[in-house]
């Protein structure tokens, strides 16, 4: 089966940083296959006929040797795909940024719903999918102004989430599908 796994802040400013070709080689020797990455932010996707739970203790044990912490997401081809296919219409529409925050199993889900429901949303759209928020900033000149921008950051649930632009998540979606 196919899985990616979306790994969060590493390699941004210099900070936290993890070689995509060391990572892919220490995965590779769990046995997993077809291990390829996408840019150099922690997008690792492989085959592996693992379950779900085996493949997370492998990953945190790979996680751990780094000497920061790093929070993972890890679904299934199925479950990725799944997103795109029930995105909301307006993830269609010419917007300055769309932006996809997928949750780590940290969170609570019930919690951070209420949290970003109760957020005041200047020109923004927010879409609940099964494993991310996908959220969509209208308008360039009011980005610092927004929700997304101004109180996501804040939350305390925000280290727990990681975030993909709309391209990063289409292509990954595109090799998921290959």
């Amino acid at each position: 089966m196919k899985y990616v796994l979306l790994l969060r802040g590493i390699n941004v400013g210099g900070k936290n940083k993890v070689s995509m070709a060391e990572f892919k080689e220490m995965i590779s020797h769990l046995g997993y296959t077809n291990v390829i990455s996408y840019i150099n932010s922690g997008n690792i996707i492989f085959d592996t006929s693992d379950s779900i739970e085996t493949i997370n203790q492998n990953i945190s044990i790979i996680l751990n040797t780094y000497p920061f912490k790093i929070n993972k997401v890890i679904l299934s081809k199925s479950q990725y795909l799944e997103e795109l296919d029930n995105l909301p219409s307006w993830w269609f529409n010419d917007l300055y940024r769309k932006d996809v925050l997928f949750y780590t199993n940290e969170i609570d889900y019930s919690i951070m719903r209420a949290r970003i429901e109760k957020m005041p949303l200047q020109d923004e759209a927010v879409h609940f999918g099964k494993c991310a928020v996908f959220w969509g900033k209208s308008n360039e000149t009011s980005y610092l102004k927004t929700s997304y921008h101004k109180y996501l950051i804040k939350e305390s649930f925000y280290n727990s989430i990681t975030i993909r632009n709309s391209r990063t998540f289409e292509k990954i979606a595109d090799i998921l599908k290959k």
